[in-house]
């Protein structure tokens, strides 16, 4: 126990030393590399800089990976996708606009759920071509309670799942998250399919 606290704290004071731009910096690569683990990163930016500061620092991070990811796969690779599999043309436009035309309050509680696999959204809603308004909207809020999950949580899962006063908060931030989509997406209109 007292070597991963030692550990914990060698890396926090690294990321500390880095500074606030290396704290979004290594949030950024985990959204190139979903591979990495983001809850780590969001906790060592968290006691790196402070729970409030490093909250703010890791959902703009988060935010701007997942935008990042949309922006590549919206117009770097959708077209060339689209190309590629002619033959499933029809099945893969059914399924774009299904995406595309998903509720908003659906989007961010997906978005919100803090095992439901970031990258891929991303993806999808690039390939899709969901609206920009729509998607930005949606992770903006969306986001917020996965950061509040993984830089409380920390990196232990299963002791978070025992944390009754963890599960309460939690749930209380995605209903909050599900009932201010629904705010938003009536006074933005964001159901609407629209361009970008």
């Amino acid at each position: 126990m007292d070597f991963l606290q030692e550990v914990i704290t060698v890396l926090t004071e690294f990321v500390k030393t880095g500074g606030p731009f290396f704290g979004v910096f290594i949030i950024l690569l985990e959204s190139v590399i979903p591979a990495l683990p983001l809850g780590v990163f969001i906790t060592l930016n968290m006691q790196a800089f402070g729970i409030l500061f490093g909250f703010f620092l890791s959902w703009l991070a988060t935010c701007l990976g997942c935008l990042l990811s949309y922006f590549l796969f919206y117009y770097l690779v959708s077209d060339f996708l689209n190309r590629m599999i002619k033959k499933h043309q029809k099945e893969l436009k059914k399924l774009e606009k299904k995406l595309r035309t998903i509720p908003f309050s659906h989007f961010v509680l997906l978005v919100a759920l803090p095992f439901t696999p970031a990258f891929l959204v991303n993806i999808a809603c690039g390939l899709s071509k969901m609206s920009l308004k729509k998607f930005v909207m949606g992770i903006l809020l969306g986001k917020l309670s996965i950061v509040f999950f993984w830089g409380f949580v920390g990196t232990s899962v299963i002791e978070s799942i025992t944390n009754i006063n963890t599960i309460i908060i939690i749930s209380l931030l995605l209903v909050a998250s599900y009932l201010l989509s629904k705010l938003v997406s009536k006074q933005m209109h964001l159901n609407d399919e629209n361009d970008f």
